[in-house]
């Protein structure tokens, strides 16, 4: 919008010209009236007039009494005295008269008020007219829209003489509303008023002119005086809808042609010679610049308004005057508009499109190509760019194309692209632009130039909005359409798109890492969310684009030498995602196949061409050539292909090579990359020298002991992937020979091996699975077998050693389980326990641990022969760590059954004393050997080596013996033998003789004795060991711990053991780490150690428990850590009772080591870059072992000790109710004193809540649903399995726990839950509630009464028997635990009912039986009947009649218990939910409520809605809701504190009620009083927008008589009777009260739907009617008027203009009354400000409305028209004028100058950026915090200052209405208290 340019001279407002009417209409009535009042003809004519005109408020009923009150009026007006033309009482004669064209009333009314108007204007003359058209024509413009056949032609007759004639002066303001008025006759053109209309307004236009023109030295050009009448008719067409048709029907005929045609006629008669040729070229060059001047953007507007309409027929119109008027090479759009204007214009008349029509199509298309080439056209073209397309030679399609393209594609894109990148939450909006072009692809001339540009920011608006936290059936709804538009569009369009994204980011030059990394998510986010599996997208496009990515990446690679800056990690790492996502749709023949077509000259799968060439060949393809595979292709399949495959072998080289520890994700990718191209058939072996001697390049580095930071793991996943690549294929042996094989297997096995750390937990699967990978494909088991024994031999510098390293030998044994695990699978494959095929091995055969780990695992086992060697204590930990120890014994068997022949072939005399010779001496040191090796796993193992004893052997039948049926039998008949044969071996050595026999008979000991145990008589040694053992732990030697572990024991035991000590059999640690169940301890008293010291000490010395603190503490004991635990649990029956004494130091140890263990590990799963230096799973695992043992011993110990207790002299009966007792389970004959025994329980149950927490930490950190994405994604695999160990493991303490604590675990986790809702932790406390339903032994069976009793504990506890009642260790109040029941019984499966219901019941009853100490947590149990009747009436358990009779009761007896024990409103601290209720409510998931009032109101909001579920019966359900409305919402209406005690719970309550049939009948009563309450209108906005209107509008339908009613109580205005003492306070109350019945009032309105209340209309009109008498000093007074104003904006919101139109006179008359008292009078009251200032709020929602009714009126409050921007003369808008005047007097009473204040807001500032809404330019954030006294000055002043601009702003930007807004602000007013009497 600008000023620029303007063609035509126009008069500028003088300066200092002053006002043209200084004073406002009424004034001036005032003055002409004291004028005449001298002359008595006068006076009697005004007196006969104001007669007849009292009779319209008191005689006027039905039509008649219309017609006779015009016919009276008439007479009246007809016997004036000559010589005077004014009309007497011209104000509410144009009310009357403007009354009578009431649109209900009959034609001849209308015809009768026609002929009174024409009077008057007869009457007033010429001059009259001019001066009253502001009082007139209001009331006679809207009656041609509904005026009769028969009075049409009247209307006209009176526009046609009396106002047309006007001059410009008086008509140019009015110019608008006029035509307005005169439009409605041009919407039907077959009608008979048609032609004369296109007169009257013809004679408008050129009285418009003409008297312009006079005024400008008599030029008679009236051509160029044209524009005014184009502007405003623009206007009209824009603002209003129902004049649109006759607006186009005008344009259509008189719209000159502004197209390049029009121009080129002209020029063509300049060129015939005509003696008028110049001058009509030059008219009509003129008749252009009228209509564009001075704005040509209302043109534009004018055509997006009609092609933006919602009938088609008003679009096809313009669409038609678009193609025939205004073409899009016309000079006008190419050259007079803004680029912006042409932008809207286009993409305007694209959105037809959106219809589907075809009749709009192929207009719009019509007007996008332009007409077809002539000669005329070329002979004059508009622009030089038509002189280039519009050459004779083109084509018609060609010419169309360039028209197009020329002059439309700009524009069109750019709009359809501002359209995408609008961000909007609808998916309406959003898939807008994707319809649009979808249906511009129908023709391919404008879709193939448009699409192309829209589709890469098209496919970002889905992706971001994809993104974005939004329901899903809109994500779906966006997908949708965009999955429509992507299927239209060409695929080389999208490929070309694609490479162009992926060229720019992988380019390290080209985009910055943040930038690359959102573009290639968007492609990937395209390729998989679109449809991509076409023909020529996967054998051409997609080979292409992977071909690409490889040429790309090699290409970084080769330019740079560091990953950090060719790669951008995670740029390379979306790049090879998005290629192995493509080449999954590859089909093999897409790179294999060789085709005749590939255009390349020189072989391109040659390696002497250089990628550049490559890259260019593919951008050539896709830029130049637009990917059309018609002219070629650029590179054959096979090359394509083989291209891939040596790039990605290049890559995979480079990436290994450079060993960064950053690179995992993409080595994966890459190396995935290169076996998928292996596997698609891509025959022909790349040079991989360079790659073997990758290979083999750190195997020097290695064998020195560099394994860790030089060759990271993912290095060498990436080796063993191309390994297991190259050997899935065929020709393996081309790639990699078998002498290579040999060298570079041993060097990748010994890459693994430093991976299977066990300080190195993050790749052990990975590592095993990589071994495992080598040993099925590769065929070389033997080697690699070879390898791993090799590599255990060796030191940390890679030499060979005698022994083993503990480093090597924690790697086997990870090595070990993760192969048996495998082993395990694979056998269970074959068997048939999984579907699909048997895994397949390099031979026929399948691999197993014996073969690969045989050799290894002896090694490992020798070193059980010698105690004293560093490495025992490991194996034998390891041994006892084993679940199985079938493979172990399979080896073992077969290596001795193999030995088997040279036992039995030896010949036995046994009467002969010669010494027998053996076979083989060799032999039987190897039978030695194995011997002695099963005997060291025997002795060594865990219980389940007598499991794998027993299994059946598999070389039974080698012993060809009967009695051999396992390895047990088989191992006895051996030892048998050996001793039987022992004379006989003469050649074996005497000292391997021997240890023979010993170890047969070592072996015997063990079958028929079991596991050995002895006792040393003790020394006085304990101490000085405990210290040496001290010692150890902080020098790091755990290798001698166990050793003095066992020597302190055997000391310790005989000394402090007695006979009545506890046994700890059944509560000894097992050896294996996750075996729940306690084993034997490591020494076991025998038969014959009953020897008891004569004087034992009471308990061992304190530095025992240091020095196990220590051990347990210390992380250099973490090797031997399972020792530590074995050995306290050895120690622990020493102290016998004193254990209490000891037990929380233990128990926090215990407990913080877990802790800072659970820490390192979750760092190390986060961060990649973390390197674990300790053995974490192992080691949680153990301790976890330990402190179950620890609790078990002390819980047995305080069990015992109170069974022990004395029982009471007089026993009490058992109670045979719900709280019975319990037998305890142990029983003594130690007696304790009472208080001791509660001490000793204290301490162990707060060890029991200790180990809670730290065992749910440890659950929770192990939660399956935990978001993988803050993990470290090369780990993930192990993270998940030792996720799982660790809680498998914490899951079995809770087993125990709960079984023996139920009441006391269940409170910490009650506890914990409670912490987790405070802090709004959803899934924490979810996880909560998930574990309790996961535990066995917290079934509902059991959790339930533990739940009753916690809640008993702390209401009534001596209820309760002593061993049920809870100790209070954990801070819960009982209103926190009977929330929580509530949460947990809805959590539970219907089905659960059956086994709660007895329970459930009898706890009630219970409560029932004494209400008063529950009185804190009734409203919950309330809520918690309620949900068990929601659970019953889901299942059918039991007779449910009876069952839902019996809840029922039950309910019905809480509610009355509730009310009766703490009924509403007894105390201020519960009159009802406090406003911090509210927030803490809020605040959290389920609300830990604190008051009685507060639960009660939230709980039966919840409940009522769900009553007959609990109440089946109407009668129940009526006697329920009569108590809640009588006890709970009267009072709670009724408090002192209301309404601040009212929140949106309340309202629910409320709201329930009434939507309940039974309950609707007693809150009725309840709301109209609190709607009555002089209180309601101080309520909180927020909670009248969300809660009032909803039980408004449900409450006033379902009583039709509450309008009625309130209208009763507005009373007409009075005088009499307003005098005397109490005069003003009777007046003020009479204020008040129709100040709370009118917002009352217009609060109905505005909560129910539209038109709701039309049947009250008249009724309202009436009452609306009195109230505008009101003065300041009748009773009410107009102080109301503030009221009235608001109750007038309502309507205006809430009704159809159609029923508002007999309301406009009167809101015209009384708001221009009220505005103008805002003029500055010398000694005159000022206005009051409050209705000042609603006066102008009313008027600015007029305005922003835009009513037809009020545009015919807009021009009298404000410039309307172009005279806003551009003023032409002195406005007489009555705003405009207001504003100058009030800006005279800049001086306020505050002594401020005001008049550079404006209003500056965020509506404004929204309004002039986003160009959506339009929004009140008087909002709450402008006016809140004004004072009274400075409305005028600080709103008044600046909203008259800037009202039309900012109508006139709001117009031409063509925004549409934010109604929201408009009721935001109307309900700010409403309920602002401040503003009431």
């Amino acid at each position: 919008m600008s000023s620029e340019n303007d063609p035509v001279q126009r008069t500028a407002s003088p300066l200092n010209s002053g006002r043209s009417s200084p004073n406002p209409l009424k004034a001036r009535q005032k003055d002409e009236d004291n004028l005449l009042k001298k002359d008595k003809g006068y006076r009697r004519y005004a007196s006969t007039v104001e007669r007849v005109l009292s009779q319209f408020d008191t005689a006027v009923e039905e039509w008649a009494d219309y017609i006779t009150f015009l016919g009276r009026l008439l007479k009246a007006l007809s016997v004036k005295p000559s010589g005077f033309t004014e009309i007497p009482h011209k104000f509410l004669v144009a009310k009357r008269l403007s009354q009578c064209l009431n649109p209900v009333l009959p034609s001849g009314v209308h015809q009768k008020t026609l002929e009174v108007y024409s009077y008057v204007f007869s009457t007033l003359g010429k001059e009259g007219v001019a001066a009253d058209l502001g009082l007139y024509l209001p009331g006679l413009s809207p009656i041609l829209s509904f005026a009769a056949l028969s009075v049409k032609p009247n209307v006209l007759t009176v526009f046609e003489t009396y106002i047309v004639p006007l001059k410009s002066a008086a008509l140019r303001p009015a110019l608008k509303s006029i035509l307005l008025a005169l439009l409605p006759g041009l919407e039907e053109e077959n009608s008979d008023e048609f032609d004369r209309t296109l007169r009257v307004l013809e004679a408008l236009k050129s009285s418009i002119a003409r008297n312009a023109v006079a005024g400008e030295q008599g030029d008679e050009n009236t051509t160029a005086h044209d524009q005014y009448f184009w502007q405003c008719m623009f206007l009209a067409s824009i603002t209003s809808t129902t004049r649109r048709p006759g607006a186009l029907a005008y344009l259509i005929r008189n719209l000159p042609q502004l197209g390049n045609a029009g121009i080129a006629s002209a020029k063509k008669s300049t060129t015939n010679g005509s003696s008028g040729v110049t001058k009509s070229s030059v008219l009509l060059r003129e008749a252009i610049d009228s209509v564009i001047s001075p704005e040509p953007g209302l043109l534009v507007r004018c055509f997006c308004a009609g092609l933006q309409d919602d009938r088609p027929l008003i679009q096809r119109g313009f669409l038609d005057l678009l193609v025939t008027h205004l073409p899009l090479n016309s000079v006008v759009l190419q050259g007079k508009v803004k680029a912006e204007d042409l932008q809207i214009l286009v993409l305007a008349a694209t959105s037809v499109v959106a219809r589907k029509d075809m009749s709009l199509n192929r207009r719009l298309w019509s007007w996008f190509l332009g007409p077809e080439p002539t000669s005329e056209l070329n002979g004059g073209p508009a622009s030089s760019r038509d002189a280039e397309i519009t050459s004779p030679t083109h084509d018609i399609v060609a010419y169309q194309t360039n028209h197009f393209e020329t002059f439309g594609l700009q524009p069109l894109v750019d709009g359809i692209s501002a359209m995408v990148a609008k961000e909007s939450d609808s998916p309406v909006e959003r898939t807008k632009a994707l319809r649009i072009c979808l249906s511009l692809m129908d023709r391919w001339e404008i879709g193939g130039l448009v699409v192309p540009r829209i589709f890469l920011p098209a496919m970002r608006n889905v992706w971001l909005y994809q993104s974005q936290s939004l329901p899903q059936e809109h994500k779906n709804e966006v997908l949708r359409s965009a999955n429509m538009f992507f299927d239209g569009v060409e695929s080389s369009l999208i490929w070309s798109e694609i490479c162009e994204i992926i060229a720019r980011a992988t380019n390290p030059n080209a985009a910055s890492l943040v930038e690359a990394r959102s573009m290639l998510e968007m492609v990937f986010f395209m390729i998989t969310s679109f449809n991509i599996r076409e023909e020529e997208m996967q054998t051409i496009h997609m080979p292409l684009t992977i071909l690409m990515i490889a040429a790309q990446l090699q290409q970084n690679v080769q330019e740079s030498t560091e990953l950090t800056t060719f790669g951008k990690t995670s740029t390379m790492s979306y790049a090879l995602k998005i290629a192995l996502k493509l080449f999954e749709l590859v089909p093999p023949r897409a790179v294999t196949a060789s085709h005749q077509d590939s255009l390349t000259q020189s072989s391109p799968a040659n390696p002497t061409v250089p990628i550049e060439n490559i890259l260019s060949s593919i951008h050539i393809f896709y830029q130049d050539n637009k990917g059309n595979i018609d002219v070629g292709r650029p590179l054959s399949e096979q090359a394509v292909g083989q291209l891939i495959l040596d790039y990605s072998f290049a890559l995979t080289t480079k990436l290994i090579s450079l060993r960064s520890a950053n690179s995992y994700t993409e080595l994966e990718q890459i190396t995935l990359l290169l076996k998928t191209s292996i596997k698609k058939g891509v025959s022909t072996p790349p040079d991989i020298e360079g790659f073997l001697d990758i290979l083999l390049a750190g195997f020097e580095d290695l064998q020195k002991g560099n394994d860790s930071p030089l060759q990271p793991f993912a290095v060498t996943a990436a080796k063993v992937a191309v390994i297991e690549g190259i050997f899935s294929t065929p020709q393996s042996s081309v790639w990699i020979p078998p002498q290579t094989l040999r060298s570079v297997l041993p060097s990748l096995v010994h890459e693994l091996w430093p991976a299977l750390s066990a300080s190195r937990p993050k790749n052990n699967v990975e590592a095993v699975r990589a071994l495992w990978t080598m040993y099925t494909v590769c065929g070389q088991q033997q080697l690699i077998e070879s390898s791993i024994a090799t590599l255990m031999i060796q030191d940390v510098d890679g030499t060979g050693s005698a022994t083993i390293s503990e480093e090597n030998a924690r790697r086997f044994t990870t090595l070990w389980a993760h192969v048996q695990t495998i082993t395990s699978s694979m056998r269970s494959k074959e068997t048939g326990s999984l579907r699909g095929k048997p895994v397949k091995e390099s031979n026929s055969t399948p691999a197993s641990v014996e073969t690969l780990l045989e050799r290894p695992l002896l090694l490992l086992l020798d070193f059980l022969d010698d105690p004293k060697c560093p490495l025992f204590p490991f194996v034998v930990g390891w041994l006892q760590s084993l679940l199985s120890l079938n493979p172990i014994f399979d080896l073992l068997t077969a290596r001795l059954s193999a030995l088997y022949p040279i036992m039995t072939t030896v010949k036995l005399n046994l009467t002969s004393n010669d010494d027998i010779q053996a076979d083989d001496p060799d032999g039987l040191q190897l039978c030695y050997y194995y011997l002695q090796m099963i005997y060291n796993v025997i002795q060594h193992a865990n219980n389940n080596v007598w499991e794998a004893l027993d299994i059946r052997s598999p070389f039974a039948d080698a012993a060809q013996h009967e009695t051999i049926s396992n390895h047990q039998d088989f191992l006895l008949e051996v030892s048998l033998r050996l001793l039987q044969n022992r004379r006989s071996y003469a050649d074996l050595d005497s000292d391997i003789k021997f240890r023979l026999c010993q170890v047969s008979l070592a072996l015997l000991r063990q079958f028929y004795v079991g596991p050995l145990s002895g006792s040393l008589v003790a020394r006085t040694l304990e101490e000085p060991l405990i210290t040496e053992l001290s010692e150890s732990i902080e020098f790091g030697e755990h290798f001698l711990q166990k050793s003095f572990m066992e020597v302190i024991l055997a000391a310790l035991q005989p000394r402090y053991e007695t006979s009545a000590s506890i046994k700890s059999a059944s509560h000894q640690p097992s050896t294996s780490k996750d075996n729940i169940t306690p084993s034997s301890p490591i020494v076991s008293n025998t038969s014959g150690s009953e020897g008891k010291p004569s004087q034992a000490p009471t308990m061992p010395p304190t530095t025992l428990l240091d020095c196990i603190l220590l051990g347990l503490r210390s992380a250099k004991s973490r090797a031997v850590l399972e020792s530590w635990t074995l050995f306290l649990g050895q120690c622990l029956p020493l102290y016998k009772e004193g254990i209490f004494q000891i037990l929380l130091p233990l128990v926090g140890c215990f407990c913080d080591t877990l802790k800072g263990l659970l820490q390192k590990v979750d760092a190390a799963y986060k961060d990649a870059q973390v390197q674990v230096t300790e053995i974490l799973d192992p080691t949680i695992t153990i301790l976890l072992n330990g402190l179950e043992q620890l609790l078990a011993t002390a819980h047995d110990v305080l069990t015992t000790t109170e069974a022990a207790a004395p029982a009471p002299k007089s026993p009490e009966p058992q109670q045979t109710g719900f709280f019975g007792s319990m037998v305890g389970a142990f029983a003594t004959d130690t007696n304790k004193p009472k208080a001791l025994t509660a001490n000793n329980r204290l301490t162990v149950l707060l060890c029991f809540k200790d180990a809670m927490k730290i065992c749910y930490s440890i659950w929770a950190w192990g939660d399956s649903s935990r978001d993988p994405s803050g993990l470290d994604g090369s780990a993930l695999t192990s993270y998940k399995w030792i996720a799982l160990r660790l809680r498998n493991r914490t899951r079995r303490i809770f087993e125990h726990l709960f079984a023996v604590e139920v009441l006391e675990c269940l409170e910490t986790l009650i506890e914990l839950w409670q912490q987790s809702v405070k802090v709004d932790d959803n899934s924490k406390s979810e996880m909560i509630i998930s574990l309790l339903g996961v535990l066995e032994s917290s079934r509902p069976k059991v959790t339930m009464p533990a739940i009753f009793n916690a809640i008993y504990s702390r209401t009534n506890p001596l209820a309760l028997e002593p061993n049920r009642t809870s100790t209070l260790t954990s801070d819960l109040l009982d209103v926190t635990l009977a929330t929580f029941l509530v949460t947990y019984v809805r959590a539970l499966d219907d089905d659960t009912m059956d086994e709660i219901w007895n329970d459930c019941i009898i706890f009630l009853k219970d409560v029932l039986a004494n209400p008063m100490p529950h009185r804190h947590t009734l409203p919950s149990l309330i809520e918690f009947t309620a949900v068990l009747g929601e659970k019953v009436d889901n299942t059918t358990f039991g007779e449910q009649r009876k069952l839902r009779r019996e809840l029922g009761d039950l309910f019905i007896r809480l509610l009355t218990a509730t009310l009766t024990i703490r009924p509403m409103g007894s105390s201020p601290e519960v009159i009802g939910l406090e406003k911090q209720g509210e927030s803490a409510n809020e605040s959290s998931n389920r609300d830990v409520r604190a008051t009685t009032s507060e639960s009660l109101v939230s709980v039966l909001a919840t409940i009522v809605p769900k009553l007959t579920k609990v109440l089946p019966e109407a009668d129940r359900i009526s006697s329920v809701s009569s108590t809640i409305s009588t006890q709970v919402v009267a009072v709670m209406f009724r408090a002192k504190t209301f309404p601040e005690n009212i929140n949106k719970r309340s309202l629910d309550l409320v709201q329930a009620l009434l939507n309940l049939p039974e309950a609707s009948k007693f809150i009725k009563k309840d709301v109209n009083d609190v709607f009555n309450d002089s209180k309601f209108f101080s309520m909180p906005l927020p909670l009248v927008t969300n809660g009032w209107l909803q039980v408004l509008q449900s409450w006033s339908l379902s009583d039709k008589e509450k309008m009625p009613e309130q209208l009763s109580r507005l009373v007409s205005p009075a005088v009499a009777g307003v005098l005397g003492i109490g005069a003003n306070s009777a007046r003020l109350d009479a204020d008040k009260k129709t100040q709370l019945t009118l917002r009352r009032i217009a609060l109905l309105i505005l909560s129910a739907a539209k038109d709701t209340y039309v049947v009250n209309f008249s009724q309202l009109q009436e009452k609306l009617v009195d109230l505008f008498h009101a003065t300041i000093t009748s009773s009410p007074s107009s102080v109301t008027r503030a009221e009235i104003y608001m109750l007038i904006r309502v309507l205006v919101l809430r009704f159809s203009p159609t029923h508002l139109s007999a309301l406009w006179p009167t809101i015209h008359t009384e708001l221009y009354e009220a505005l103008s008292l805002a003029y500055p009078v010398v000694d005159a009251d000022p206005p009051n400000p409050t209705c000042l200032l609603q006066a102008c709020k009313l008027l600015d929602t007029l305005l922003l409305l835009g009513i037809d009714d009020f545009q015919m009126q807009e021009w009298l409050f404000i410039s309307d028209t172009t005279d806003a921007i551009y003023p032409a003369q002195v406005s007489v808008a009555l705003v405009n004028d207001l504003a100058q005047a009030l800006d005279e007097q800049p001086e306020t009473r505050s002594g401020i100058d005001t008049s550079a204040i404006t209003i500056s807001s965020a509506n404004t500032n929204a309004a002039s950026s986003s160009g959506e809404m339009k929004q009140p330019l008087l909002s709450a954030e402008i006016t809140k915090g004004v004072a009274k006294d400075e409305i005028v000055d600080h709103l008044v002043r600046p909203f008259f200052r800037q009202l039309s601009i900012y109508a006139f702003e709001s117009t031409y930007r063509l925004q549409t209405v934010d109604e929201e807004a408009c009721l935001r602000e109307l309900l700010v007013d409403l309920f602002d208290d401040s503003t009431l009497v």
